[in-house]
């Protein structure tokens, strides 16, 4: 009995690469993932990878740009839950939280490319989902500035960019934990922070 993977439409087959590298990244050195072993972790030989990624780089691209999607589409359908903007904010930030919880080797990865020098694909990339992210949190701010929810005063862009790097302090505490569950313990508490700053003061 053959236990050759059956053959895999071209997009089904790139999806599955990107889900194999995502999870190669959460065990191992992302930078020494090689696709020998992504190859090996999806059953198949170099060639039949090679079919549908000219090279390494290649792989890497649609493995930010499928995060790109994932994350941003995630962050959207939390907001549009959500009865108020603050609420949404909240929302945005545990899904965040979320994503990075299911998807540890994530963050390892993009740590790791925003390390190397020059200006790269990946690192803009990544510049531009840094950017798409910040403009749905001004938005959100504005509303809540528009609702008396949020000081009056406050700097859209300063309280974005806390927003984003509170995320990023946590998962990077996590990585160094060796805990990537502790990204979820500490979150809410991390927020409640976050939200008291940006209130409106009565």
């Amino acid at each position: 009995m053959s236990l050759r993977p059956r053959p895999l439409p071209a997009d089904e087959r790139r999806a599955a690469t990107v889900e194999a590298v995502v999870e190669l990244a959460a065990e191992q050195n992302p930078g020494d993932i090689t696709t020998a072993a992504i190859a090996r972790r999806m059953g198949l030989t170099q060639g039949a990878l090679f079919r549908h990624f000219p090279n390494k780089d290649a792989i890497l691209e649609a493995v930010l740009g499928w995060v790109s999607e994932r994350l941003l589409a995630q962050l959207d359908q939390a907001a549009a839950s959500a009865a108020t903007p603050l609420a949404a904010l909240e929302a945005m930030f545990m899904a965040h939280v979320g994503f990075v919880a299911r998807h540890p080797g994530v963050p390892r990865m993009l740590f790791g490319e925003l390390q190397r020098p020059g200006d790269t694909l990946p690192k803009r990339m990544a510049q531009t989902l840094t950017q798409g992210y910040a403009q749905r949190l001004r938005g959100h701010l504005a509303a809540g500035i528009a609702r008396q929810q949020l000081d009056a005063g406050l700097d859209l862009d300063a309280a974005a960019t806390l927003f984003i790097g509170t995320v990023q302090g946590l998962v990077m505490q996590s990585l160094i934990a060796g805990d990537v569950a502790r990204i979820r313990r500490d979150a809410p508490g991390v927020f409640a922070i976050y939200r008291r700053g940006i209130r409106s003061q009565p």
